[in-house]
Formats: C-alpha cells, sequence, structure tokens
C-alpha cells in the first residue's frame, strides 16, 4: 500500500514530463457555432450496454434493492412509497441530450474565450482517460474551487470525442429558471444539500449512483470534497458519493472502477470576493438565473490562466488489494442492504483522502501564490498603509521559487518570460486585491463609494478582513507544498528540541490538530514526518543523524519562513481554545459560537493583541470545533448543539499548544 502511495504522489508531481496545451487557441481560429456543431463521436466503455435516461430509471425502481427497501417503509401503503420513489428520481435524475451538449458547448465556449487567457491541458493525462473509459467505469473526480469547475470537464471532453459525464451537483441548481433545466439536460443529476435520515431518499440515490456506475452507461463525474471550497485550499472529502461509487466493486458486481483524480488550477477565481465575504459571515447568494445574469459583469474582468491537470488513472481493484476482504458481501444476497465493515469505511476513508492529496500534488502554483505568502507575513499596517518595497517583495518571490521548486512543487511559471515582467503582470491581474504604485504594494481595501457615513473601527476591520481573506486564499493554493516541513519547522520552533523522538511526538500532535485545515492521508504519519525531514534537509535547513535533527546557519531562513506561514493557524486555534476555556457556557450552540468568536477577535485586532484575521473566517472557527471534537475536548450532543470539557481544555491542549 505504501508503494502504491508513493507511486501515485511521485507521479503527480513531474511537471516536465507533461505537455500541457492551449485549448482556446484552436477554438479562438474557429466560429462558436462551428465548434458546438462539429461531429462529436466518443468511444464509450465496451461492456456498457446502450441506456436511455428513461431505461436507467426504470432499472433503478425495478431494481431488488429499492423494492426491498420500499418494502420496508411502514405507515404508508407500498404503492404510495413507490410514487414517492418515483418523485424523488424524477427530480435528481440527469436527461442527458446531444443537442443540449452542443448547446452548451456553444455558450461555454463564448464565456471562457472572454474570461480566461489560456485553458491548458495535459494531454498525456487526457489520452489516458481516454483509454480508461473504454476498458472500466471510470469516476472523475476533481477538486472543487469555483462554479466554473462544473463546465470545464464536460467542455474539454466534447472538444476531444471522450464521453460526457453525468455530474452530481446540488439541488439549488436545478430550481434556476431554464438554467436548470439545461444543466439537467447536459449530464447533470441533482442531490438534495440535507438528506438527513431520510432512508428512502439516501436509498434512491445510492442506487441511481450505483446503477450509472455498474452499467458504465457514462462516465461519472463529483466532487469528494463535497462542495466548493471557500478558501482555496483542500477540504477534507466527505465519503457518502464515495462509498457508493466504490460499492459495485466491493460486491463483485464490476471487476474493476477507474478512478481520475483531477487538478483545476486558476490564476485568478471568478468568485473571489464573494468567497472572502461568505467566510466572515455575509449570506451566500442564492442560485438563480437572474443572479446569473446580474454577474455577467465578471465577462468584463480578465482572469488570466486555468490549468486542468489530469491525473494518472487508478485502479480501484489495485488499490484496495490487501486492505480489505470483499468476501463478507458473498453472505447475503447483493441486492439487500448492508452496513460496510469498520474495515470496508477505513479503506473508504483512505481512497478517498488519497485522492484529494492526489488532486493537490497536480495542481500548479502561480506566481501570485508565492507573493501572497510573503504578502501575509508583512505587518497588516506596512500592507494597508506605506506598502511593502517591491523590490525586496520580488527578490523573496524569486527565493521561495527555488524552495518550492526544492520541495518537489509544481509551478506555473512562464519559461520566456522576463522575471520581473511575470511578476509585475501577476500583480496587476490581482488588482482588486492589491496595488502597485511608486515602487511599493498595498493592500485595496474598497468601501461602498455610495455611503457618506465614516467606518465605524468594527467595520474597518471587516473590510480590511475582506481584503486579507482573498489574500489568504491565494496563499492556501500553495500550503499543500510547505504543511510537513513547516508543522516540522513549528515543532522544532515550540519544542526546542533537536531529538528526533520528542519532534515526531509533536509533529503527530500538530498532524492531528490541523487535520481538518490540510489534507493527510490515514496512517501516515512517519512517512509525512520522514518527507518532512528529507526536504528540510535537501534546502539545506537542517542535518539529519538518527536521533537528532539539528538546525543549520543557513537554514534559519527557510525555517523563519515556514513557521511564520503556519503561525496564523496557531494565533487562531490558540484564541479559540483560551475562548472556550474561559467563556462561562459549559454548552454552546455553532449559531452563538461563531459571532461570538469574531466579536472576541475584533477587539483583540483593535487593541493591537492579535494580529491574525484569519480567526474572523467561520471556515477557521468551524475546523477548530472538528478537532476539539477529535481531541475529545468538545461533545456534539445533536445537529448545532456542543458540550465542552473543560478539563482538557484547561489543561493538556493548551500545555502542547502554546502561543507561539
Amino acid at each position: 500500500t505504501s508503494v502504491v502511495v508513493l507511486v501515485v504522489l511521485r507521479t503527480a508531481s513531474l511537471k516536465d514530463e507533461e505537455e500541457f496545451t492551449d485549448i482556446l487557441e484552436e477554438r479562438r481560429r474557429t466560429t462558436d457555432l462551428g465548434y458546438a456543431l462539429r461531429t462529436f463521436n466518443p468511444q464509450p466503455y465496451k461492456g456498457a450496454p446502450y441506456s436511455s435516461t428513461s431505461d436507467l430509471k426504470k432499472a433503478v425502481l425495478e431494481s431488488q434493492y429499492l423494492r426491498y427497501i420500499i418494502a420496508l417503509e411502514t405507515g404508508s401503503s407500498v404503492e404510495k412509497v413507490r410514487q414517492e420513489a418515483r418523485g424523488i428520481l424524477e427530480e435528481m435524475s440527469h436527461n442527458l441530450q446531444l443537442g443540449f451538449i452542443r448547446l452548451m458547448a456553444y455558450t461555454v465556449n463564448k464565456v471562457f474565450k472572454r474570461l480566461f487567457r489560456s485553458i491548458y491541458v495535459n494531454m498525456e493525462g487526457l489520452n489516458m482517460l481516454q483509454q480508461a473509459i473504454q476498458e472500466s467505469p471510470v469516476i472523475l473526480m476533481p477538486n472543487h474551487r469555483s462554479y466554473v469547475d462544473f463546465l470545464i470537464v464536460s467542455f474539454i471532453l466534447f472538444t476531444y470525442d471522450i464521453p460526457i459525464p453525468v455530474i452530481a451537483a446540488g439541488i439549488p441548481l436545478a430550481s434556476m429558471k431554464v438554467v436548470g433545466e439545461i444543466l439537467r439536460r447536459s449530464g447533470a443529476f441533482f442531490i438534495r444539500r440535507a438528506i438527513g435520515s431520510d432512508k428512502l431518499y439516501w436509498a434512491v440515490l445510492s442506487e441511481y449512483v450505483r446503477t450509472i456506475v455498474r452499467t458504465g452507461c457514462a462516465p461519472l463525474e463529483f466532487y469528494v470534497e463535497g462542495f466548493r471550497s471557500r478558501t482555496l485550499k483542500s477540504v477534507v472529502p466527505k465519503l457518502g458519493m464515495m462509498d457508493m461509487v466504490l460499492e459495485p466493486y466491493f460486491k463483485g458486481e464490476v471487476f474493476d472502477i477507474t478512478l481520475v483524480p483531477i487538478s483545476i488550477s486558476y490564476d485568478r477565481v471568478v468568485e473571489e470576493s464573494l468567497l472572502a465575504l461568505e467566510l466572515l459571515g455575509v449570506p451566500k447568494p442564492k442560485e438563480s438565473t437572474t443572479g446569473l445574469f446580474k454577474a455577467s459583469r465578471v465577462l468584463q474582468e480578465d482572469y488570466g490562466c486555468m490549468h486542468v491537470n489530469f491525473g494518472r488513472p487508478l485502479s480501484v481493484r489495485q488499490l484496495c488489494e490487501g486492505k480489505i476482504n470483499r468476501s463478507e458481501y458473498n453472505l447475503i444476497p447483493r441486492d439487500l442492504p448492508q452496513r460496510p465493515s469498520t474495515e470496508i469505511q477505513d479503506c473508504v476513508n483512505w481512497v478517498a483522502h488519497l485522492i484529494v492529496r492526489t488532486q493537490e500534488e497536480g495542481s500548479l502554483i502561480s506566481p501570485w501564490s508565492l507573493m501572497a505568502c510573503l504578502l501575509l507575513q508583512a505587518p497588516i499596517t506596512t500592507l494597508t498603509e506605506e506598502g511593502l518595497q517591491w523590490h525586496g517583495l520580488t527578490e523573496k518571490t524569486l527565493w521561495l521559487r527555488k524552495l518550492v521548486l526544492d520541495f518537489r512543487g509544481r509551478l506555473n511559471w512562464p519559461a520566456h518570460t522576463p522575471d520581473s515582467d511575470v511578476m509585475s503582470s501577476t500583480v496587476a491581474l490581482h488588482h482588486s486585491i492589491v496595488h502597485h504604485k511608486a515602487g511599493r504594494v498595498c493592500l485595496v481595501q474598497d468601501g461602498d463609494p455610495a455611503s457618506q457615513d465614516p467606518l465605524s473601527p468594527e467595520e474597518g476591520v471587516m473590510r480590511t478582513a475582506a481584503a486579507v481573506l482573498m489574500l489568504v486564499s491565494y496563499r492556501n493554493q500553495a500550503l499543500h507544498v510547505f504543511v510537513r516541513p513547516g508543522i516540522l519547522a513549528t515543532a522544532i520552533h515550540i519544542t526546542k528540541s533537536t531529538q528526533k523522538d520528542e519532534l515526531f511526538s509533536f509533529f503527530c500532535f500538530l498532524r492531528d490538530v490541523f487535520a481538518n485545515e490540510f489534507i493527510f492521508i490515514p496512517g501516515r504519519a512517519s512517512q509525512d514526518f520522514d518527507e518532512a525531514c528529507s526536504l528540510l534537509q535537501k534546502c539545506g535547513a537542517v542535518h539529519m543523524s538518527e536521533q537528532e535533527v539539528t538546525v543549520l546557519e543557513t537554514g534559519l531562513e527557510v525555517l523563519s519562513f515556514l513557521q511564520k506561514l503556519l503561525q496564523p493557524f496557531l494565533d487562531s486555534y490558540q484564541l479559540i481554545f483560551r475562548y472556550l476555556c474561559e467563556n462561562g457556557a459549559h454548552v454552546f450552540t455553532e449559531k452563538q459560537f461563531l459571532p461570538a468568536v469574531q466579536n472576541l477577535a475584533t477587539k483583540l485586532i483593535l487593541s493591537g493583541d492579535l494580529h491574525t484575521f484569519e480567526v474572523l473566517s467561520s471556515d477557521t472557527q468551524k475546523n477548530v470545533l472538528s478537532a476539539l471534537r477529535r481531541l475529545e475536548a468538545v461533545t456534539k450532543l445533536r445537529a448545532g448543539l456542543y458540550i465542552t470539557q473543560k478539563e482538557l481544555l484547561g489543561g493538556s491542549i493548551p500545555t502542547r499548544f502554546p502561543l507561539c
């Protein structure tokens, strides 16, 4: 298993061996209508019988599994339950039609040519996908950073005559007038966000997904992270859909399933300002056709380039070899529901984390992400008032570029353009966040031009926070490269120890605390520590012996950068730990907790006692709650209601987690 993980992650980092092609270059030379009406001749899975949408729905409704679930539903007649199941399926199911695919191709082609300078696709990965689709059922698994993700994979597959996927989407999209139906007929199937304990809905959804996978009638696309990341860093995977797509293999209904991780990287994200406001508590705009047309002003902006990296196809059969015993599924009929064993659940969780980690390894880091890492290490008053010196920023960015390459990161840095031009153009692209003037770079803080009233101090903090969180989101795109060596650098800084076993112990503690912030493959703590040691040794930051890790004079700059990179997370977690410890309430709700932490953080920022704005992010606050639940310092009683274990909050956690 360790060998499989190493092969997957290492092949994901070989950027130089891959050829990226700008697919918009050809699109700009042809008409939109000619592109949409081109001959489309995909080669489907060779074992898949022809299956129309009505055939798929009929197979789901008449399945033994669904019949069994319907028969178990008491309190209603069988016919009434069957009608309810039929209604769920009608609400959910896709209605893929080539005519609407062509309509979407025409529209999306126009939009993408306006939004992006280039869309780069690695052709080697695409060719491997084309072959894999003919050999086994394929699951496409992109990361999710923007609404654009929903369109780009189908756009690429249509361009290269690869079968169009059916795509799991949130039910709010279905309610958009006209647009919802176009999406449905372009391959979207819609899932409710709050399913809860609705057994019938779960049964219809799981049988629908399993039938698509079992028959291989179309590639299936879903976001293993579950929802769009508002912070632009990877989200801990959700396991519901993952379990559904793997079950046909576990039950022996298919010989193998192919998983294809897809890494989508943006120079600039369309929703950047909305994401920051959502993190500060501003309600997310409801998906609607009217809202879509209002958002058309984004077509006037430049969003740079996009990179879509199709990862190496992964065989579920090979991934699960030696990890599970499928014979347990032979004990009862396949069509009957069966609760997966702990072994199966652990395997699903492991595969899901591996996919997200592979997505990270396949993503490309832009020059702007490196600059954001450095800008956020400057004092906030420097960023908002006098600005950071341009010369110092560019020199440090080039230093950081070398460090990323030493850490085996992928860089999207134009090869035939002077470095100074690359950095100037990337700052110009992000004019909504910073501006470069008179040799200095300052943070942009847009107020409401219609408002004549002066901002209160609290409003000023929130305005600055919105700009900072936009900058944070781009820093986050590079974090996966630095996290492991960064945690080791933090362990060295906090423990002041050179002993390997002590550093490993604290490394594992931080790894556990931050398991909702960063992606760690379960069971690989030792390998992560070894990787961190190796990378720090490679860049000359430390010297390794069998028992010790010794800091070198030449490595102080690297260690300082890495420790400062993780400092906002340490500060945010420590503040929330202290709030829960000192707060009088023993039981609290999430609705009480989030604004209370935000108010406390705002006061501390205004008084100068806190220098990180990231603690104001609702995602950070929720991640801390998840960490405390995992450390058993907080218990969740029911939806939204928590109870604190103050003996832990006041004892072992702050002792091992001091404010740095």
